[in-house]
């Protein structure tokens, strides 16, 4: 369809565009470009419904770590192994597990969470591969539109675990990363794990200090460790005292009518009024 305008000219669009495109072509679509003003209004509603559902699934899940990955890793792969004793230990601490929501990586720490009685969650994304949620959820929510998944993995979490993974875990850590550094977060710690695996980035970050691209206080917003002991140490030292959380028995009422869903478990980590209260 043509943008029918006068402020310049640009490429005609495909006549048989669509105002409801198949989900994985979603943010093709939004990113191709300016379209007819119904067709940005179209896609700006599409948008609000994924908000919408991550809202009303994931709002009574409680504080989480979020781990990210590769949904590529094997079960025979040891990050598989530790992803999953990281996620377990991150459940026994009072946290939820929110992953990703696909295999690899994202199935160990959501597995490990369940096998100890943990809360497990996914913010999963419709792609034409790799779409298929884990067995290991209590809650799932499937997203058209990767920034909105991005927001809602950031939005809910506490601290953030980074496996090894490509460039999707890349672009995560370097997100969260920014957002703490630019202050649009509070200073929730990130935890590398692999380290042998991530090396080289590690280094490349001190690199990025010593050029001044970044300040040197900013290599104190990630740990690198391979213990899940220390890992664990780490997250409760920078998020349970300094925010104020702490275990509750009951959880807060949901509303069915408006798409809300609780969860069966009362214990979790919270304020006073059975939600997380520093974010």
């Amino acid at each position: 369809m043509e943008e029918n305008d006068d402020s310049g000219i640009g490429p005609a669009r495909p006549s048989n565009s669509s105002l409801t495109p198949s989900s994985e072509r979603a943010d093709e679509i939004f990113l191709e470009g300016p379209r007819s003003r119904f067709e940005e209004f179209i896609t700006l509603l599409r948008v609000m419904r994924d908000f919408l559902r991550g809202f009303r699934t994931l709002h009574f899940v409680g504080p989480c770590v979020t781990v990210f990955g590769s949904a590529r890793i094997k079960r025979d792969d040891p990050n598989y192994e530790l992803a999953r004793k990281i996620g377990a230990a991150i459940a026994q601490l009072g946290f939820t597990v929110m992953t990703g929501g696909g295999p690899g990586i994202m199935e160990a720490a959501n597995r490990g969470a369940k096998e100890v009685g943990g809360r497990s969650v996914g913010c999963n994304i419709e792609l034409a591969s790799e779409q298929a949620a884990n067995a290991y959820l209590d809650r799932c929510v499937r997203m058209h539109y990767f920034f909105v998944r991005k927001a809602l993995l950031v939005k809910y979490s506490y601290a953030f675990v980074v496996m090894p993974g490509g460039a999707g875990t890349l672009d995560e850590l370097f997100e969260a990363v920014t957002l703490i550094q630019t202050g649009k977060i509070k200073n929730f710690p990130i935890v590398i794990m692999g380290t042998d695996y991530w090396k080289e980035l590690i280094g490349f970050i001190d690199k990025m200090a010593r050029h001044g691209m970044i300040s040197a206080s900013d290599l104190t917003l990630i740990y690198a460790t391979d213990s899940v002991e220390e890992a664990i140490a780490h997250i409760r030292s920078k998020t349970i005292e300094p925010f104020g959380l702490k275990r509750v028995a009951r959880i807060r009422r949901h509303f069915p009518w408006l798409g809300e869903r609780g969860l069966p478990r009362t214990l979790c980590v919270g304020g006073t009024s059975s939600v997380s209260s520093g974010k």
